[in-house]
Parts: structure tokens; sequence; C-alpha cells
């Protein structure tokens, strides 16, 4: 028997992708638990593989195929996402498989031809197009820059399965398909991860998209996106496009993070101070030193915030190193709605607490009252001063909710 089994998903479908349990980053996302990459065989009068995976498990997926099919049965291929975790055996599929077409958005087979440079025909599916396969209905949407500019859906009616390439994913390892089989706060929390990382600065694609939703009259029975589980019943379909719903609203939270780095302890001493403040005022405060947080995660926690109060001492006239590359990564994914301030320790010069207020400025989040620094040691006074600084960004969140 094969090592790599295929797993039906439904009457007609088969998942045919491949799990990758070793992956830690993913361009620059911290992936704790692994990711899958998935591709899905349609099965019928001519069989159709919807995308591939990435290049170097293509043997888990062709095994997984053969355990099904001759793989040079597949009439067909569907490529949903040109980014390489979904299409690296693309060209290798072709060239194994011949199948008698391969399909792709407009901008999908520009993509595909300034990745892989090949001479192959890739016939181009117009936004809304449906088409006939055989026995298999499709329709496929254009979900452009969700994340890339060649995103696509594609819908196989006779199941009722919408392949959503990276739309309502994440980035987890686990041998349970389905999402129900999973442990739902691990589901929510890799979900709201993946949103912070990848779709977070695309939310006003995601409003647009899920508000046109209900006008395509899709009888979507399951979701299976290119990473992470299916989502394969009602409440599960409406939990994930709930949360997405709310993530692109990028709505105001009653809830600071605090963010930081420290040489030598004065930094860290501030952060706990302003932290008891915002806590005195009943606000759900998260302090994530730097050290031991990486940046993934602390976009994944400002997705549900309305505070962001960040700390450096000042290193060489520069922020801490560690802060600067968080406050850049942070800046291409342009969270919303949040106020914030600074504070941040010296020697000799005060540079950090001027940087990093211009920082979170050109992030177009609020300043609200005053910065908070100290020239080496805090005394209780400054310490005193943190903890008033969470107190008054506590009672402006509360007003901000009340209004």
């Amino acid at each position: 028997m094969n090592s790599h089994q295929a797993i039906k998903i439904s009457d007609r479908v088969y998942w045919v992708g491949a799990i990758d349990w070793e992956l830690r980053d993913f361009h620059g996302y911290s992936t704790s638990r692994g990711t899958t990459y998935n591709a899905y065989l349609v099965l019928g009068s001519n069989p159709i593989l919807i995308d591939t995976v990435k290049a170097p498990f293509w043997d888990e997926m062709l095994a997984r195929i053969s355990s099904i099919i001759d793989p040079t049965k597949i009439d067909y291929i569907i490529s949903n996402h040109a980014e390489m975790d979904h299409s690296g055996c693309l060209e290798r599929a072709i060239e194994t498989f011949k199948p008698k077409q391969v399909f792709a958005s407009k901008m999908g087979i520009k993509a595909l031809e300034d990745h892989f440079h090949f001479n192959h025909s890739i016939t181009e599916l117009p936004n809304k197009e449906s088409l006939t396969l055989g026995d298999a209905n499709f329709t496929f949407l254009e979900t452009r820059m969700l994340h890339w500019p060649d995103s696509m859906f594609t819908y196989f009616a006779n199941d009722g399965i919408l392949f959503s390439q990276d739309g309502f994913g994440m980035h987890l390892a686990t041998s349970k398909i389905f999402a129900d089989q999973n442990d739902p706060a691990i589901l929510r929390h890799e979900a709201a991860k993946y949103y912070a990382n990848i779709l977070l600065p695309y939310s006003n694609f995601v409003t647009r998209l899920l508000a046109q939703f209900p006008s395509f009259n899709l009888d979507v029975k399951m979701i299976a996106p290119d990473h992470g589980p299916i989502w394969r019943n009602p409440n599960d379909i409406n939990t994930i496009l709930n949360w997405w719903s709310n993530w692109a609203a990028q709505k105001f939270y009653p809830k600071a993070v605090i963010a930081y780095d420290t040489m030598w302890q004065s930094t860290a001493k501030m952060a706990h101070s302003i932290a008891d403040g915002l806590l005195a005022e009943n606000i759900e405060v998260k302090v994530m030193p730097l050290s031991g947080s990486h940046r993934s995660d602390i976009i994944a926690e400002l997705l549900e915030a309305g505070a962001f109060i960040v700390g450096s001492p000042t290193i060489n006239q520069q922020l801490f190193p560690t802060v600067a590359a968080m406050l850049c990564y942070f800046k291409g994914l342009k969270p919303q709605n949040l106020i914030g301030q600074v504070f941040g320790s010296y020697g000799w010069g005060a540079e950090a607490i001027k940087l990093l207020q211009d920082e979170l400025k050109t992030m177009q989040i609020e300043l609200v009252e005053n910065p908070v620094s100290v020239k080496y040691v805090p005394t209780a006074e400054v310490l005193t001063n943190c903890r008033d600084l969470g107190i008054n960004i506590a009672k402006q969140l509360t007003a901000k909710l009340e209004k």
C-alpha cells in the first residue's frame, strides 16, 4: 500500500495534498504548528486536479493521487493561485500528467509565466465564468488581492465545494483534515494569526467580497482552502465567514498590547507598570517582550485590540533592532483603528522616543497622552508616571468604546 493515501472529502472529491510538519517560518511569519498544502482531485468522466503543492512535496502529492487513479488520467488542472506553495509542482504535473487543458485567471496566467518561464498553454477563466468539464460543473470567481492579484475561487457545483485557495485558511499541520475534528481554540488562534499576517492589509477587499457573496447564489456545503482544515458543515462555514467579517472590519476593542525590548530591564519595568495601570481600569492587556514574542504573534493580538503601546531603549541613536524590525513589518500589514503611545529608557540621548512616535504616526495610530522616558534606571516616580499612562490610555479606550 502507498505510504500516502488520498482522503475522501465528498462524493467525488479527494484531498491529495501534503502536510508540512516542519515549517516554522513563512516569509517572516512564525508558523509554530507547521502547515498543509492542500490539493484536490475531482473524479468523474474527466478527472480534474485543483492546485498542486510546494515543490519538495511532489512525491507526497503524487502518491496520494496514485492511491486513487492513474495520475496520467487527469484531464484538467485548475490553478487558483500562483504562489509557489500551491504552484510549485504545476510544471512537473503538466509534464507528467499531460492534461488536455490547464486553467487559471487572467492574472494567474501572467503570474505563472513570470514565475516559471514555461511555454505551456494555459486557458484563461474569466470572472464569474461557468464551465462544464465532462460531468463536472464549475464557476470561477476572481478574488484579486486576496491576497495576490491572480487569486481565484473555484466552485464545484456538483458537490457544493468552494475551493478558496488562501481564503479562509490557516497554517496548521494536522492529520485531522476537517475543521470540526480539531480543537476549536487552536482553529481560532491560527485562523486569526493567518488573517493578521497575510490578509490584514487587504481587509477592504475582504469586506467587499463578503458583501457580494450572497449575490453569487452558490450553494456552499464545504469550504476547502489551500492551507489548513476544511470547513464542512453550516456552523463551521458561518464561523469562519463571521471571523473574517469581524477581522476585516478592524473594530475597536477594549484591549491593549504592549510590545517592547529592553537592554538592562529599565524598559521592561516601565512596560509592567503601564500594564498595571491598564489592569486597574479593567482593560485586557497583553505584555509582549520581543525577546520572547514573535512579531507575527504580536500582530495577531493587535487584530482584536484598541491600543498599541511600544517601548524601546535608545541604542546608537536608534531604536532597538527588534523593535525597529517589528514596526517595519507592521507598517506593511496596516493595522487600523488603534490609539497608542510610546515609552523607553536611554543613556545620553533619548532619540528612540521620537523615532517611535514617528513610526506610530506613519501607521496612523492616534497618539494619546504623553510618552514616558527615563535616563538609565526608572525611579519610583517614573514608574508611577508609567502606571498613570496605562490608566489614562485605558480611560481613552473606554471613552472611545462608549461613543
